[in-house]
């Protein structure tokens, strides 16, 4: 891959403006082989047909959307598909990952605050569905991860996703981060 069509796909996942200095760094190039990747990036959007324009803004190069494209940006940003999850649906679509199958009242339990809300929206986008029902009192709904959750995370499969334990901090910061919530130690320590 050329040394544009690599700056491109950088800035094509960045979220912010990234400078040449650092585009230079990443790629352990030349400053100047940046700057002129840049330019030929630059001139590659705006002569060929392409519904995008680099540009050098806020300190560092982003890519935006052609101007002449709003009208139909403006009607996809209106549909359904091209909402983004919430935290709160993040956070609920890790839980159900995870746990699965799993009920609401699981996902609520994990989570501290009702999800139901979330859930529906999480299976009208089709990224969760009813697998099915708990044994036992109520039969709860069972909610599972669908093909579209693997296909938006670019997994295969469910053994796919990383351990949880790569993210737990250990039992000793778990403690020192607990301490302060804990009732009988608030208590006891405000005695003595």
């Amino acid at each position: 891959m050329d040394v544009a069509s690599t700056i491109e796909a950088i800035l094509f996942v960045a979220e912010e403006p990234v400078s040449g200095a650092e585009l230079s760094q990443l790629l352990e190039a030349p400053r100047t082989e940046v700057d002129e990747a840049l330019l030929t990036l630059q001139d590659r959007h705006q002569t060929g047909p392409s519904g995008l324009v680099v540009r050098n803004t806020g300190g560092g190069w982003r890519l935006y959307t052609d101007p002449e494209a709003k009208p139909y940006l403006e009607r996809f940003a209106a549909t359904e598909r091209a909402t983004r999850l919430s935290k709160a649906a993040l956070e609920t679509m890790a839980i159900v990952a995870y746990k699965q199958p799993i009920s609401r009242g699981q996902v609520a339990e994990v989570r501290g605050v009702d999800s139901d809300r979330v859930l529906r929206t999480l299976e009208r986008r089709g990224l969760i569905f009813e697998a099915g029902r708990a044994e036992g009192p109520g039969q709860a709904v069972l909610y599972s991860t669908t093909n579209l959750f693997l296909e938006k995370l670019g997994l295969s499969s469910l053994a796919e996703l990383p351990p949880l334990a790569d993210h737990v901090p250990p039992a000793g910061v778990v403690d020192v981060l607990e301490r302060p919530f804990r009732p009988e130690e608030s208590s006891n320590e405000s005695t003595n």
